[in-house]
């Protein structure tokens, strides 16, 4: 069964910038839709990007979020850039035939990682 495990998360302080990573831990993602999704405390879960089996990307929270594939290195990633506190969340990345915003479009999820934006 496909595992994805994400990487890359820390503390950095507001205006920053963190590159997430999904990889995946059996298999491969090359096959799948993958999407990046947040949540944070007391708040819903929100779709942040996916990028497509052919390698189209959508953003879902505006043009501070860039989502890439890199086949040869068979990883998906993430990059967040000028961060506020705001972004404070647990960054999951899930595999699914294809991008939407909502995850139960997608069967398999890591165990996230966790952004921290703080001074």
């Amino acid at each position: 069964q496909l595992q994805l495990v994400e990487s890359g998360g820390g503390l950095v302080q507001p205006g920053g910038s963190l590159r997430l990573s999904c990889a995946a831990a059996r298999y491969t993602l090359r096959y799948y839709a993958i999407g990046w999704f947040r949540q944070a405390p007391g708040k819903e879960r929100e779709g942040v990007s996916c990028v497509s089996r052919s390698g189209g990307s959508t953003n879902y929270l505006g043009g501070r979020f860039t989502i890439s594939r890199d086949n040869a290195k068979d990883t998906v990633y993430l990059q967040i850039n000028r961060l506020k506190p705001e972004d404070t969340a647990t960054y999951s990345c899930a595999a699914g035939w294809a991008c939407s915003s909502a995850g139960t479009a997608y069967g398999r999820w890591g165990q996230g990682t966790q952004v921290t934006v703080s001074s």
